[in-house]
């Protein structure tokens, strides 16, 4: 820990933030959690006030400005008002002093997560008005169902049995696209993190890929006939049992698998990325700490 260092602690379901003035003193945003945050200030006040009782933690950088540059900005606005809790908070403030680049990682996480149920919840409703819609016959009838299929593998040259694929193509894009975005690289960020966040984004790719291959293979074990008309319609009807639903659940599933998978794998790979390549990390740093010959005896 030193001066202009980026330092933070938890508070139950969020981190506060702030920077080390160096003389046991921080200047961060103080005042009240919440989206109001009454009385809201950039103030400084002792370490003892800004911990609280809690944990000290420093973050890490990969790229960072100097001492001078972060100190200055950070007593240039001592007094500021005008936190918010999502544009304007103590790690956005933390954050711009070190880099001059305001951004929050515990809003840009929460983002992703809203994002990502949106497009989940999103494609849940609108398979069935889609798949309804494209048919010949009406509805979501298994005539109606396989009508619809049937039209939207059409688009590629296929059939009923690459339909859940094509229809769920715009799901799992946005889906890939919200993962990219939230585990885009940059270069102020600690090599291991960057390296996790391109594990991620890797991995979201693989998921929704894998996934929209494993649907047709899905319809095709759980059919009775393989990828036939009737095979197709049995195997839907088998995975939407497994919901407790017919046909039109299983069409759901398949459609909504590539954007779950796309989601779900990327923050998996890159949170579990992330704490290996910290523990190496940590690991490595205490081996250079350790003085020669301390090992044991």
């Amino acid at each position: 820990m030193a001066r202009a260092d980026h330092i933070y602690v938890s508070r139950g379901p969020y981190t506060h933030h702030g920077i080390d003035a160096g003389d046991g003193t921080v200047i961060h945003f103080t005042g009240e959690p919440g989206a109001a945050k009454i009385n809201a200030s950039i103030a400084r006040t002792s370490m003892v006030d800004f911990l609280k009782g809690g944990d000290l933690k420093t973050r890490r950088y990969g790229a960072r400005d100097d001492v001078d540059t972060t100190m200055a900005r950070a007593e240039g606005r001592l007094g500021e008002t005008g936190y918010h809790l999502v544009i304007n908070n103590c790690e956005h403030f933390a954050t711009w002093c070190c880099t001059g680049r305001s951004s929050s990682e515990q809003v840009r996480g929460a983002g992703s997560l809203t994002a990502h149920g949106a497009v989940a919840g999103t494609t849940v409703a609108a398979t069935t008005g889609v798949v309804g819609a494209l048919g010949a016959v009406g509805g979501m009838s298994g005539a109606g169902i396989m009508s619809g299929l049937a039209t939207a593998g059409g688009v590629a040259g296929g059939g009923a049995a690459i339909g859940p694929a094509m229809i769920g193509l715009g799901p799992a894009v946005v889906s890939v696209g919200i993962t990219q975005v939230a585990l885009r690289d940059d270069e102020t960020l600690p090599d291991e993190e960057r390296r996790a966040r391109r594990d991620g984004r890797a991995a979201s790719l693989v998921g929704a890929g894998a996934s929209t291959i494993g649907g047709v293979a899905a319809i095709s074990a759980a059919g009775t006939t393989g990828l036939s008309a009737a095979g197709i319609s049995s195997g839907l009807a088998t995975i939407g049992g497994l919901a407790g639903g017919g046909m039109a659940a299983g069409t759901v599933a398949v459609v909504a698998a590539p954007a779950v998978a796309a989601a779900g794998l990327g923050a998996g790979v890159f949170m579990l990325s992330r704490r290996l390549r910290r523990r190496t990390h940590q690991a490595e740093v205490n081996d250079e700490n350790t003085p020669a010959g301390a090992g044991g005896q």
